[in-house]
Protein backbone atom coordinates (compact mmCIF):
# COMPACT_ATOMS: atom_id res chain seq x y z
CA UNK A 1 0.00 0.00 0.00
CA UNK A 2 0.80 2.85 -0.65
CA UNK A 3 0.43 6.01 2.14
CA UNK A 4 0.70 10.09 1.58
CA UNK A 5 0.14 12.08 5.64
CA UNK A 6 -0.35 15.52 5.03
CA UNK A 7 -0.43 16.02 8.44
CA UNK A 8 2.30 15.08 11.24
CA UNK A 9 0.04 13.54 13.63
CA UNK A 10 -1.03 11.13 10.59
CA UNK A 11 2.48 10.29 10.22
CA UNK A 12 2.93 8.93 13.66
CA UNK A 13 0.02 7.01 13.57
CA UNK A 14 0.95 5.53 10.15
CA UNK A 15 4.47 4.26 11.93
CA UNK A 16 3.06 3.58 15.24
CA UNK A 17 0.97 0.79 13.34
CA UNK A 18 4.47 -0.40 11.71
CA UNK A 19 3.42 1.20 8.37
CA UNK A 20 6.65 3.48 7.86
CA UNK A 21 7.18 1.33 4.63
CA UNK A 22 4.29 2.03 3.43
CA UNK A 23 4.94 6.05 3.55
CA UNK A 24 5.38 7.19 0.51
CA UNK A 25 4.87 11.10 0.92
CA UNK A 26 4.61 13.18 3.90
CA UNK A 27 4.29 16.97 4.98
CA UNK A 28 7.84 19.48 5.46
CA UNK A 29 6.55 19.03 8.91
CA UNK A 30 6.86 15.41 9.56
CA UNK A 31 10.10 14.94 11.86
CA UNK A 32 8.91 11.91 14.17
CA UNK A 33 9.71 9.45 14.42
CA UNK A 34 12.96 10.42 12.78
CA UNK A 35 12.69 8.24 9.47
CA UNK A 36 9.76 10.33 8.60
CA UNK A 37 12.49 12.74 7.55
CA UNK A 38 13.70 10.69 4.84
CA UNK A 39 10.39 10.15 2.86
CA UNK A 40 9.63 12.42 0.09
CA UNK A 41 8.31 15.82 0.95
CA UNK A 42 4.87 16.23 -0.78
CA UNK A 43 3.71 19.36 0.95
CA UNK A 44 5.26 22.75 2.02
CA UNK A 45 4.25 25.64 3.31
CA UNK A 46 3.87 29.75 2.00
CA UNK A 47 5.62 31.28 5.04
CA UNK A 48 8.65 31.71 5.19
CA UNK A 49 10.83 29.19 6.65
CA UNK A 50 14.04 31.58 6.10
CA UNK A 51 14.47 32.89 9.80
CA UNK A 52 12.46 32.04 12.84
CA UNK A 53 9.08 34.01 13.35
CA UNK A 54 7.24 35.84 16.15
CA UNK A 55 3.83 35.17 17.40
CA UNK A 56 2.76 38.12 16.38
CA UNK A 57 4.46 38.11 12.53
CA UNK A 58 2.91 34.62 12.36
CA UNK A 59 -0.42 35.38 12.90
CA UNK A 60 0.03 38.71 10.56
CA UNK A 61 1.34 36.57 7.50
CA UNK A 62 -1.38 33.87 8.48
CA UNK A 63 -3.80 36.45 8.22
CA UNK A 64 -3.09 37.73 5.29
CA UNK A 65 -3.19 34.50 3.82
CA UNK A 66 -6.44 34.09 5.20
CA UNK A 67 -7.60 37.41 3.99
CA UNK A 68 -6.74 36.92 0.33
CA UNK A 69 -8.38 33.44 -0.20
CA UNK A 70 -4.42 32.05 -0.54
CA UNK A 71 -3.58 28.48 0.67
CA UNK A 72 -1.39 28.16 3.44
CA UNK A 73 0.36 25.19 2.05
CA UNK A 74 1.06 23.93 -1.44
CA UNK A 75 0.89 20.45 -2.43
CA UNK A 76 3.84 18.87 -5.00
CA UNK A 77 0.94 17.46 -7.36
CA UNK A 78 3.55 16.64 -9.55
CA UNK A 79 5.12 13.49 -6.96
CA UNK A 80 1.59 13.02 -5.68
CA UNK A 81 0.79 11.68 -9.71
CA UNK A 82 4.11 9.94 -9.86
CA UNK A 83 3.14 8.13 -6.34
CA UNK A 84 -0.24 7.37 -7.22
CA UNK A 85 -1.45 6.94 -3.50
CA UNK A 86 -3.83 4.20 -2.77
CA UNK A 87 -4.38 6.12 0.72
CA UNK A 88 -4.06 9.77 1.80
CA UNK A 89 -4.39 10.99 5.37
CA UNK A 90 -5.78 14.24 5.62
CA UNK A 91 -7.80 16.64 7.72
CA UNK A 92 -10.55 19.35 7.68
CA UNK A 93 -10.32 20.72 11.85
CA UNK A 94 -8.00 23.63 10.91
CA UNK A 95 -6.91 25.44 7.61
CA UNK A 96 -3.83 27.48 9.56
CA UNK A 97 -2.48 23.25 10.32
CA UNK A 98 -2.41 21.73 7.71
CA UNK A 99 -3.93 21.12 3.86
CA UNK A 100 -7.43 20.77 4.10
CA UNK A 101 -9.23 17.41 2.65
CA UNK A 102 -11.28 19.41 0.11
CA UNK A 103 -7.90 21.09 -0.92
CA UNK A 104 -6.92 17.55 -1.91
CA UNK A 105 -9.87 16.25 -3.03
CA UNK A 106 -10.10 19.05 -5.81
CA UNK A 107 -6.20 18.06 -6.67
CA UNK A 108 -6.95 14.05 -6.79
CA UNK A 109 -9.47 15.08 -8.99
CA UNK A 110 -6.94 17.37 -11.50
CA UNK A 111 -4.72 14.55 -11.65
CA UNK A 112 -7.27 11.99 -12.32
CA UNK A 113 -5.91 10.30 -8.95
CA UNK A 114 -8.30 7.93 -7.37
CA UNK A 115 -6.85 7.49 -4.15
CA UNK A 116 -8.80 7.13 -1.02
CA UNK A 117 -9.33 10.29 1.24
CA UNK A 118 -9.27 9.85 5.26
CA UNK A 119 -9.89 13.49 6.75
CA UNK A 120 -9.20 12.86 10.82
CA UNK A 121 -10.94 15.60 12.05
CA UNK A 122 -10.89 14.54 16.46
CA UNK A 123 -11.90 17.00 18.51
CA UNK A 124 -11.55 15.13 22.13
CA UNK A 125 -9.33 12.35 23.50
CA UNK A 126 -11.45 9.36 22.31
CA UNK A 127 -11.62 10.93 18.95
CA UNK A 128 -8.09 11.05 18.69
CA UNK A 129 -7.76 7.09 19.77
CA UNK A 130 -10.79 6.35 17.23
CA UNK A 131 -8.54 8.00 14.45
CA UNK A 132 -6.01 5.25 15.14
CA UNK A 133 -8.65 3.02 14.74
CA UNK A 134 -9.51 4.70 11.48
CA UNK A 135 -6.20 4.05 9.91
CA UNK A 136 -5.82 0.81 11.38
CA UNK A 137 -9.72 -0.72 9.46
CA UNK A 138 -7.85 1.68 5.79
CA UNK A 139 -4.62 -0.55 6.04
CA UNK A 140 -5.27 -3.71 7.29
CA UNK A 141 -3.91 -2.96 10.60
CA UNK A 142 -6.68 -3.30 12.79
CA UNK A 143 -5.53 -5.68 15.68
CA UNK A 144 -2.47 -3.35 15.74
CA UNK A 145 -4.16 -0.51 16.47
CA UNK A 146 -7.02 -2.04 18.86
CA UNK A 147 -3.89 -2.96 20.94
CA UNK A 148 -2.43 0.66 20.57
CA UNK A 149 -5.40 2.21 21.41
CA UNK A 150 -5.77 -0.09 24.18
CA UNK A 151 -2.59 0.84 25.82
CA UNK A 152 -3.38 4.80 25.30
CA UNK A 153 -6.43 3.82 26.71
CA UNK A 154 -5.05 2.18 29.80
CA UNK A 155 -2.53 5.17 30.62
CA UNK A 156 -5.64 7.84 30.54
CA UNK A 157 -7.62 5.89 32.43
CA UNK A 158 -4.45 5.94 35.17
CA UNK A 159 -4.17 9.34 35.08
CA UNK A 160 -8.00 9.77 35.63
CA UNK A 161 -8.05 7.61 38.50
CA UNK A 162 -5.68 9.51 40.48
CA UNK A 163 -6.91 13.50 39.32
CA UNK A 164 -10.42 12.31 41.05
CA UNK A 165 -9.08 11.94 44.23
CA UNK A 166 -7.42 15.91 43.80
CA UNK A 167 -8.70 18.97 44.23
CA UNK A 168 -9.26 20.65 40.97
CA UNK A 169 -6.99 23.54 39.74
CA UNK A 170 -7.54 26.27 37.96
CA UNK A 171 -5.81 26.04 34.72
CA UNK A 172 -4.98 28.25 31.54
CA UNK A 173 -3.90 25.92 28.63
CA UNK A 174 -2.18 29.21 26.40
CA UNK A 175 -1.76 28.35 23.16
CA UNK A 176 -0.98 31.32 21.57
CA UNK A 177 0.86 34.60 22.71
CA UNK A 178 0.43 37.63 20.44
CA UNK A 179 -2.60 37.86 20.52
CA UNK A 180 -3.26 35.15 22.74
CA UNK A 181 -5.24 32.24 22.05
CA UNK A 182 -6.89 29.59 24.70
CA UNK A 183 -6.44 26.22 23.69
CA UNK A 184 -9.58 24.25 22.38
CA UNK A 185 -10.62 20.80 20.51
CA UNK A 186 -9.08 18.40 22.92
CA UNK A 187 -7.01 20.82 25.09
CA UNK A 188 -9.16 21.47 27.76
CA UNK A 189 -10.83 17.79 28.08
CA UNK A 190 -6.86 16.86 29.00
CA UNK A 191 -6.88 19.79 31.74
CA UNK A 192 -10.29 18.51 33.17
CA UNK A 193 -8.81 15.17 32.69
CA UNK A 194 -5.21 15.98 34.70
CA UNK A 195 -7.34 17.41 37.10
CA UNK A 196 -7.89 20.80 36.11
CA UNK A 197 -10.59 23.30 35.61
CA UNK A 198 -10.09 24.24 32.09
CA UNK A 199 -10.54 28.31 31.32
CA UNK A 200 -11.40 30.42 29.06
CA UNK A 201 -12.01 27.97 26.34
CA UNK A 202 -15.12 25.43 25.53
CA UNK A 203 -14.44 21.84 25.09
CA UNK A 204 -14.78 20.21 21.61
CA UNK A 205 -14.65 24.04 20.09
CA UNK A 206 -12.04 25.56 18.46
CA UNK A 207 -9.06 27.64 20.82
CA UNK A 208 -10.65 31.05 21.59
CA UNK A 209 -8.89 34.21 20.98
CA UNK A 210 -9.04 36.18 24.41
CA UNK A 211 -7.19 39.21 25.97
CA UNK A 212 -4.80 39.91 28.52
CA UNK A 213 -7.07 41.00 31.19
CA UNK A 214 -9.24 38.09 30.25
CA UNK A 215 -6.48 36.13 31.52
CA UNK A 216 -5.51 37.96 34.53
CA UNK A 217 -9.67 37.87 35.73
CA UNK A 218 -9.87 34.30 35.34
CA UNK A 219 -6.80 34.21 38.11
CA UNK A 220 -5.35 31.07 36.75
CA UNK A 221 -3.23 28.83 39.61
CA UNK A 222 -1.61 27.37 36.85
CA UNK A 223 -0.17 28.10 33.72
CA UNK A 224 0.62 25.65 30.59
CA UNK A 225 2.05 27.65 27.51
CA UNK A 226 1.50 25.47 24.41
CA UNK A 227 2.07 27.80 21.65
CA UNK A 228 1.09 25.34 18.67
CA UNK A 229 3.85 23.85 16.71
CA UNK A 230 6.95 25.43 18.82
CA UNK A 231 9.10 22.94 20.78
CA UNK A 232 9.78 23.75 24.12
CA UNK A 233 13.00 25.65 23.73
CA UNK A 234 11.14 28.05 21.28
CA UNK A 235 7.88 27.91 24.20
CA UNK A 236 10.56 28.76 26.88
CA UNK A 237 11.84 31.53 25.01
CA UNK A 238 8.44 33.40 23.81
CA UNK A 239 7.23 32.43 27.48
CA UNK A 240 10.22 34.65 29.14
CA UNK A 241 8.76 37.70 27.56
CA UNK A 242 5.09 37.58 28.26
CA UNK A 243 6.26 37.45 32.32
CA UNK A 244 6.95 41.86 31.42
CA UNK A 245 2.58 41.75 30.92
CA UNK A 246 1.18 42.40 34.07
CA UNK A 247 -1.64 40.57 33.32
CA UNK A 248 0.01 37.76 33.58
CA UNK A 249 3.16 38.44 35.77
CA UNK A 250 0.41 39.14 38.79
CA UNK A 251 -1.47 35.91 38.24
CA UNK A 252 -1.94 33.22 40.94
CA UNK A 253 0.25 30.98 38.86
CA UNK A 254 3.12 33.69 38.10
CA UNK A 255 3.28 34.29 41.77
CA UNK A 256 3.13 30.36 43.25
CA UNK A 257 5.54 29.64 40.26
CA UNK A 258 3.56 27.42 38.69
CA UNK A 259 3.54 28.81 35.12
CA UNK A 260 4.97 26.03 32.62
CA UNK A 261 6.46 25.71 28.78
CA UNK A 262 5.79 22.63 27.24
CA UNK A 263 7.25 21.05 23.81
CA UNK A 264 3.90 21.89 22.42
CA UNK A 265 4.76 20.19 18.68
CA UNK A 266 5.42 17.05 19.70
CA UNK A 267 2.84 16.76 23.12
CA UNK A 268 -0.08 18.67 22.11
CA UNK A 269 -0.74 20.12 18.76
CA UNK A 270 -0.79 16.90 16.87
CA UNK A 271 -3.35 14.62 17.47
CA UNK A 272 -1.63 11.75 17.54
CA UNK A 273 -0.80 8.65 19.74
CA UNK A 274 1.89 11.03 21.77
CA UNK A 275 -0.68 12.97 22.69
CA UNK A 276 -1.41 10.98 25.73
CA UNK A 277 2.02 11.38 26.65
CA UNK A 278 0.79 15.30 26.36
CA UNK A 279 -1.90 14.25 29.28
CA UNK A 280 0.28 13.20 31.61
CA UNK A 281 2.78 16.43 31.10
CA UNK A 282 -0.17 18.47 31.97
CA UNK A 283 -1.47 16.08 34.84
CA UNK A 284 1.76 16.89 36.56
CA UNK A 285 1.97 20.40 35.76
CA UNK A 286 -1.47 20.79 37.54
CA UNK A 287 -0.82 18.12 40.62
CA UNK A 288 3.13 17.57 40.55
CA UNK A 289 2.39 15.87 43.63
CA UNK A 290 0.40 13.91 42.83
CA UNK A 291 1.84 12.45 39.12
CA UNK A 292 5.43 11.21 38.15
CA UNK A 293 7.98 14.09 37.03
CA UNK A 294 8.21 14.37 32.87
CA UNK A 295 11.55 13.99 31.25
CA UNK A 296 13.12 17.39 31.05
CA UNK A 297 13.07 18.05 27.45
CA UNK A 298 9.24 17.87 27.72
CA UNK A 299 8.27 20.69 30.26
CA UNK A 300 9.95 23.09 32.34
CA UNK A 301 9.19 25.81 34.55
CA UNK A 302 9.51 29.33 33.68
CA UNK A 303 9.45 32.47 36.12
CA UNK A 304 10.20 35.65 35.81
Amino acid sequence: MRIVSLLPSATEIVYALGLGEDLAGVTYECDYPADARSKPVVVETALPQDRPLSAGETDALVAEFMDRGEPIYTLDKDLIRRIQPDLILAQDLCRVCAVPSGQVTDALAELGCTSEVISLDPNTLDEILEGVLTVGRATGTEPKATELVADLRRRIDAVKRTALRLPSIGTLALEWSNPPFAGGHWIPGMVETGGGTNLLSTPKEPSQRITWPEVAEAMPEVIVFMPCGYYLEDAENELESLFALPYLAETPAARGRAVFAVDASSYFSRPGPRIVDGLEILAWAIHPESFPEPPKDRISRVVA
